[in-house]
C-alpha cells in the first residue's frame, strides 16, 4: 500500500491511528485534515477529501472534478 484516501475528517483520523497502531510514526501534532491534504507517514502517503456526502457534493463544497482531482493524485503518488 502506498496511499491512502480519507473520505472525510473521520477517515483521516482513523487512518492516522491504523499508522501508529501498526507501529508507523505520526509526528505531534499530527498532520491537520483538508481537502487535497497530504501527509507523508513512512512509505504511505495519506491525501484528504471532502466526504462525497449530499450535504458536501449539493452545496459545491465537493465537486465532481475536486474527487476526480484527489483521485488523480493518489494515482500518480509513488
Amino acid at each position: 500500500m502506498r496511499v491512502i484516501v480519507a473520505l472525510g475528517g473521520f477517515a483521516w483520523r482513523a487512518a492516522l491511528q491504523m499508522i501508529r497502531s501498526a507501529g508507523g510514526t505520526v509526528a505531534k501534532p499530527a498532520p491537520e485534515f483538508g481537502h487535497g491534504a497530504t501527509a507523508t507517514l513512512g512509505a504511505v502517503t495519506l491525501i484528504g477529501c471532502y466526504h462525497p456526502s449530499q450535504q458536501n457534493t449539493f452545496t459545491g463544497r465537493l465537486t465532481p472534478a475536486m474527487l476526480d482531482e484527489i483521485f488523480r493524485q493518489a494515482a500518480e503518488t509513488r
